[in-house]
């Protein structure tokens, strides 16, 4: 019997990326429809807790680091989400437009610094009732509530208090915050995410100090940062990520789960990656690229450590696991939650893996990228949004985690299609297309074997954007921010989404246009 080493599965894999590029070697036309995927898959749509709600300073809620460093005026449009989508004045009509569309899943985050101000402590009545509103209103129209616990805003009491995330301290009261969201929403709560894309929040939050609290050094930073380490917070900080939601989950684990049949699981950010050209040196680099941006979250997880590469590249700067922290982390998930967006080339030198000096992330990785063969690698992670579609490669992720990683149960978290601000044109047919293609690459994936269960658009409204403020429009629903009453007006995709979920509406995947968009500029995570 032939045995396929991991390694060998993705030379395979990306032997396909560099024949066919990113998209399906087929041209035919691929009809599909919502009876052709699997019955308990669900299909929904999503917000967080600081991009959605407003409110910041009402009912109690306490400053989150994200309101910090909006008011310090921050963000490149100067723009807060201190009203933002007005959610936590807005959230029953809301979920009526969600009933109405025929949404199964809406995926949301708690405030943890509406819920608990102090970050540990005395609960807030009114943030507890507002989340049980929130649920109570998703079950009473028949919506399953899929909770992420952490989606980046850290209360900042915790962040003064002891640097937050770089301190072990974190995960004690990380624990018992979560503890009480089990408590008062797990009956009715049966899928909880722990963390949202600690891959993309350790590097922007600790190495180049693009998102708070902005800790970075000289010369990897992208902002003014006075303080950070941009060579080991990285390293430290999604160490310390990874236990918390070890503890985490082994509470939920022990205490919960079995009363509450629910499920527990961990997000990380995802794009598809192939080598710029096949020679060596670009078929490395995609594989270490691989290791770095996504082995960092899930190995641990179903390994328990992190993969030899990054070992070998970051030496001592990368804190190690004991081996009971290895068997808590094995034991730590029963889904795994991706965000995807893209895909990207990668380019990278022959590097010598001895050499542990002192470099930050990217320098470990050291690879560069593109989003087109037809321009030359250049940089590391530019900002591009929005991103150019390739649906093609979700359904290659979905594989190679199931390929990788013992085929874990998946979910797709985040995807979805924005456009600039001022585009208010309803007849979204980029978005359409986008859903189509993405939905169809996903079927595809399932029909080879991947075990995903569900997908969540993102947004189910325009809201705040962590990369762009209002920038960008991500939603099926258009918001007028300009409107004391925040109007909201359902684009040609919420339409189109709502007859696919409800089974009128078939979609007619074109394989043959799905490759990736050529560009000039340089891929960054979508976030």
């Amino acid at each position: 019997m032939w045995l396929f080493s991991p390694l060998l599965v993705l030379l395979l894999l990306l032997l396909q990326s560099l024949c066919f590029g990113f998209g399906f070697s087929s041209q035919s036309i691929l009809g599909f429809s919502r009876d052709d995927f699997p019955p308990d898959f669900v299909f929904g749509a999503g917000t967080s807790a600081y991009q959605y709600e407003g409110a910041v300073d009402v009912d109690g809620k306490s400053p989150s680091i994200w309101d910090t460093f909006t008011h310090a005026g921050h963000m490149v449009d100067k723009s807060t989400a201190d009203v933002t989508a007005g959610g936590y004045y807005k959230y029953k009509e809301d979920v009526k437009r969600m009933s109405d569309i025929g949404l199964e899943a809406y995926r949301f985050s708690i405030s943890w610094s509406r819920l608990i101000p102090n970050g540990r402590g005395a609960i807030n009545p009114k943030g507890l009732e507002y989340y049980n509103n929130v649920i109570n209103e998703l079950i009473k129209h028949g919506i399953q509530p899929h909770v992420t616990l952490y989606h980046l805003d850290l209360p900042q009491t915790i962040e003064d208090e002891y640097a937050g995330w770089l301190s072990p301290k974190i995960v004690e009261d990380f624990t018992a915050y979560t503890d009480v969201c089990f408590r008062e929403f797990g009956d009715r709560v049966r899928h909880w995410t722990t963390f949202n894309e600690p891959n993309v929040q350790s590097v922007s939050s600790y190495d180049i100090g693009f998102f708070p609290p902005e800790r970075c050094s000289y010369p990897y930073g992208v902002s003014n940062c006075t303080f950070g380490n941009s060579t080991i917070e990285p390293y430290i900080a999604i160490h310390n990520i990874l236990l918390a939601h070890a503890e985490v989950a082994a509470l939920y684990k022990r205490k919960y789960q079995a009363k509450q049949n629910g499920w527990i699981g961990m997000n990380v950010y995802t794009f598809w990656m192939a080598p710029f050209t096949n020679s060596t040196a670009d078929i490395r680099a995609t594989k270490r690229s691989f290791d770095f941006q996504i082995g960092w979250v899930i190995n641990p997880l179903v390994f328990g450590d992190y993969p030899e590469t990054m070992k070998k590249r970051a030496g001592s700067r990368i804190p190690k696991f004991t081996k009971c922290q290895s068997e808590k982390l094995m034991k730590s998930f029963d889904f795994i939650g991706i965000n995807h967006y893209t895909s990207a080339y990668i380019s990278g030198d022959n590097i010598d893996d001895s050499n542990t000096g002192l470099r930050d992330y990217y320098e470990d990785m050291s690879v560069i990228t593109s989003v087109s063969r037809n321009e030359t690698p250049s940089g590391q992670f530019i900002p591009v949004t929005p991103p150019p579609p390739d649906p093609n490669g979700i359904r290659m992720m979905l594989e190679y985690l199931k390929d990788f990683y013992n085929n874990p149960p998946v979910y797709v978290q985040e995807n979805g299609r924005g456009t600039p601000y001022n585009d208010t044109n309803l007849n979204d047919t980029e978005r359409v297309d986008f859903l189509r293609g993405y939905i169809g690459a996903i079927l595809e994936a399932i029909r080879n074997g991947s075990n995903c269960r569900g997908y969540i658009v993102w947004s189910f409204l325009d809201v705040f954007e962590f990369l762009s403020g209002y920038q960008t429009r991500y939603g099926l629903y258009l918001v007028d921010f300009e409107d004391k009453d925040l109007k909201r007006q359902p684009k040609l995709s919420a339409h189109w989404y709502s007859n696919f979920i409800k089974g009128k509406q078939e979609g007619l995947f074109n394989l043959e246009t799905t490759t990736l968009h050529g560009t000039k500029q340089v891929l960054q995570s979508q976030m």
